[in-house]
């Protein structure tokens, strides 16, 4: 069986997807496609920079999508098929453009409204994250509750717990981990993201995610919010209560392998999530496209 991976917000790179839009026709309309749909010019932005643009959440965001359907789209051409897709946090929604419940136009708003809502929220209450390394998921949300305003956000994989929470609060928690020896490392990010603290963007995305009629997925969609397959009358809470909920990337991982799915495909920019799957099952084969090269890696799992 065959997955689906898209990254989320943080795997940003200016330049991303220009070779692939040089290359393929298909890549090329579907960055012109977002430029429309969002009434700017994103992809100048995402080919060119400047960074500082590009990372700003309310850009990086419908950014990463656009590049990730431009890769499931020439992925496709050349005869991939799946039978799961998931996401990390922001890459539910490409997941669920993968799945046929929304299309790219209608995932572009919401995504660009979730990027605002989450920048205003961020601005309105500053938060920050910070990736704890080496303790066990229990040992790492002890540590999250003794600094106190801090929650772990993202279960990655064995030995990788990140925590988000209040600047204080986290600044708490480096230095607790600093004086045990524990190994914890402050993120450069724009907000306290799946936390209490962005209830706010929640709010605000509420009423946009209601207009959107989610339809049956296929393939199937694999929450990492939940780590359960989820039908589409369940896409919109899962989708609002990501914001302030755990990404359990994990978890959702392992539900995939019992499943029965032994090649993962990452479609977008970078490898950080194949980085995190072989840490948490050695023995799946993984594929990952982002370019023109990446297509030859996919050889075995195409049709």
């Amino acid at each position: 069986m065959i997955a689906l991976l898209f990254p989320g917000q943080g795997a940003q790179q200016v330049g991303m997807g220009r070779e692939l839009a040089d290359a393929f026709p298909v890549a090329a309309d579907t960055f012109a496609e977002a430029d429309e749909a969002l009434g700017y010019d994103l992809t100048r932005v995402i080919f060119e920079g400047p960074e500082p643009d590009l990372v700003r959440t309310d850009v990086c965001q419908p950014a990463i999508l656009a590049m990730s359907v431009a890769c499931l789209r020439v992925a496709r051409d050349h005869g991939l098929a799946a039978d799961l897709a998931l996401g990390h946090s922001l890459g539910e929604f490409s997941a669920l453009v993968a799945c046929g419940s929304i299309t790219f136009a209608e995932a572009l708003r919401l995504v660009g409204e979730r990027g605002a809502a989450m920048q205003e929220a961020g601005e309105a209450r500053p938060g920050t994250m910070a990736a704890i390394l080496g303790l066990s998921d229990a040992d790492a949300e002890a540590l999250c509750a003794e600094a106190g305003e801090v929650w772990p956000a993202n279960y990655n994989c064995p030995g990788q717990v990140v925590a988000s929470g209040t600047v204080d609060g986290i600044g708490r928690l480096l230095g607790i981990a600093g004086e045990r020896g524990v190994r914890a490392t402050p993120l450069t990010v724009g907000g306290a993201f799946h936390s209490p603290l962005m209830a706010p963007a929640a709010e605000r995305l509420a009423p946009a995610l209601g207009g959107w009629s989610p339809l049956p997925p296929s393939p199937a969609f694999l929450s990492t919010t939940t780590a359960q397959v989820e039908p589409a009358d369940r896409m919109r809470p899962v989708l609002l209560d990501q914001l302030t909920s755990p990404v359990r990337f994990g978890a959702a991982v392992e539900a995939a392998i019992a499943m029965g799915v032994d090649h993962f495909v990452e479609l977008g920019p970078g490898r950080v999530l194949s980085g995190l799957v072989k840490r948490i099952r050695r023995d799946v084969a993984l594929h990952q496209v982002s370019g023109p090269e990446g297509l030859a890696a996919l050889e075995g799992v195409v049709a």
